[in-house]
């Protein structure tokens, strides 16, 4: 047997096995930096922290509102809060209050 078909005998019998390893080592490069892989998990789980605390300030921020607006409702109206509103909104002082206004584009609240 020469050398020449003693390495095509050789090369041969080695490719199976190596199309297998490469078919690993594929999925195994895809498990990891794939769309799907854990560095994308890693990533997706990072975004859904970051919007859940967005959702939560959101959520507050409702609540608070709904308070101010509650106040504003129903059969006991807050008459603090509605005095606030009045004079925010028809621009409105007492005689005996102190005025101290703001730059045009500033607003109190």
């Amino acid at each position: 047997m020469s050398f020449g078909q003693a390495l095509k005998r050789k090369a041969r019998e080695a490719l199976l096995p190596l199309g297998f390893a490469a078919l690993c080592g594929y999925f195994a490069w895809h498990s990891i930096h794939g769309e799907f892989g854990t560095l994308a998990r890693e990533q997706r789980q990072k975004d859904v922290a970051a919007a859940r605390e967005v959702l939560a300030r959101a959520m507050e921020e409702r609540d608070r509102i709904e308070r101010r607006v509650n106040g504003l409702r129903g059969p006991e109206i807050d008459r603090d809060q509605l005095d606030e509103r009045a004079r925010t909104l028809l621009n409105l002082v007492g005689k005996d209050e102190l005025v101290i206004p703001y730059e045009p584009g500033r607003r109190l609240y």
